[in-house]
């Protein structure tokens, strides 16, 4: 039995991606978002294609010590020689509340804008995103790309991801059943719950057209390369130990050793 891939091959003499060859083909020629459309969809994007792709690479790099940052440091506390562990050990913490949340709102609003034409009106989308809002209430589930724990009169990244979308032509039925979702929530239930970058970027993807588990993978390629820039302050600046530190000095059963042997100790612990 032949086990193969339409994504590439290797001969002793070719390297050949989506049927093209990598030296002489695709190096020097394909910038590095090139590559990601290429690899999945066999085709180089469009301009406007590339400038929202860009931009959500950019948006999904870093926010600081998120769980997936704070994952990837105590990682390399224990592991130093594994960078791709401490990379990992962040990415795998992208789920339906942090990170993955894309995936989360880009199936959320095709299925829920699926019945609505692109010129619908604000009643029709008024009317579906109160279907949206009423299914989820009624499953006591929270509505994913709404609200946010930190910028709660507003993120400040959906401004621009939105003028983006206007500029680049991506602003539809997706994005207008979004901010509809904060509306309704709004005015009938007294919910002042604003959209969150999670949110502007699952409207944006949904009105290009594409596939939610691509909309997860971007945001895990933008979030590894801030990943890397973490660990490689961990070890030029390392933080690790004190979070660490924290959470053992939570504990009043915990007794922590001075400093200096508390140095000595994190080198040989297990």
């Amino acid at each position: 039995m032949a086990v193969t891939t339409e994504i590439g091959t290797t001969t002793p003499d070719v390297i050949s991606v989506r049927g093209s060859n990598l030296a002489t083909e695709i190096l020097g020629r394909f910038d590095f978002v090139d590559m990601i459309c290429w690899l999945c969809w066999s085709r180089l994007p469009q301009p406007r294609e590339k400038n929202m792709i860009n931009l959500l690479l950019v948006a999904a790099a870093d926010h600081g010590l998120t769980p997936s940052a704070i994952s990837s440091r105590l990682t390399f506390l224990g592991a130093p020689e594994s960078l791709q562990g401490a990379v990992a050990a962040g990415l795998l913490g992208a789920g339906s509340h942090f990170l993955g949340t894309v995936q989360n709102v880009m199936e959320l609003l095709t299925q829920g804008a699926a019945a609505l034409s692109e010129d619908a009106s604000e009643n029709e989308v008024l009317a579906c995103a109160r279907e949206q809002v009423q299914a989820f209430r009624g499953a006591r589930r929270g509505l994913p790309g709404i609200g946010h724990p930190i910028h709660v009169h507003g993120d400040p990244r959906v401004p621009a991801l939105r003028a983006a979308s206007q500029t680049n032509g991506y602003f539809g039925k997706h994005w207008r059943l979004a901010l509809a979702l904060c509306e309704v929530l709004h005015i009938e239930h007294g919910k002042d719950l604003p959209l969150n970058a999670a949110g502007a970027i699952g409207a944006i993807l949904a009105d290009m057209g594409l596939d939610p588990l691509f909309g997860r993978g971007l945001a895990l390629i933008g979030r590894a390369a801030g990943l890397v820039a973490h660990v490689a302050e961990e070890r030029d600046h390392p933080t690790g130990q004190d979070l660490w530190n924290l959470v053992l000095a939570q504990d009043p059963r915990n007794v922590l050793p001075p400093a200096p042997q508390r140095a000595e100790r994190s080198s040989a612990a297990t």
